[in-house]
């Protein structure tokens, strides 16, 4: 039985709107995304290395597409990482312990200067016999 976890990536919205949080905007789109150092290939090679299928959900054979949404403030960072659709607790925090476990990204850009913007990112895992 091989275990396998996989990504793929999806903005919330396509819309260029503007929530207010904290002290500064947090927009859902922008003129130039947010991207995991390297480029979609770097985050599934450090998905892979990193993410721990849990036990109990082996055990029980359970799989699917954890939402996980977070915030890639001005200098990379990740913030407010947080489930959206939950699948399974175990997989859940699986999901958001490897998220917050991520290097910095590069960050989002709006008329040329680095801002905060929502992502939202689906981790699936799955159990292949």
């Amino acid at each position: 039985m091989s275990m396998m976890a996989v990504v793929c990536l999806m903005t919330a919205s396509a819309q260029k709107t503007i929530v207010s949080q904290s002290k500064q905007n947090v927009y859902d789109a922008v003129e130039q995304m947010p991207e995991f150092p390297g480029g979609m290939p770097a985050m599934m090679e450090f998905l892979q290395t990193n993410i721990k299928y849990p036990k109990d959900a082996i055990k029980q054979n359970v799989g699917g597409r954890v939402m996980v949404m977070f915030v890639v403030e001005p200098d990379g960072s990740l913030s407010n990482v947080r489930v959206a659709r939950k699948v399974f607790p175990s997989l859940d925090a699986e999901a958001v312990r490897v998220v917050k476990a991520m290097p910095k990204w590069k960050p989002g850009k709006e008329k040329g200067r680095a801002v905060r913007v929502n992502f939202t990112m689906p981790v699936v895992f799955s159990i292949k016999k």
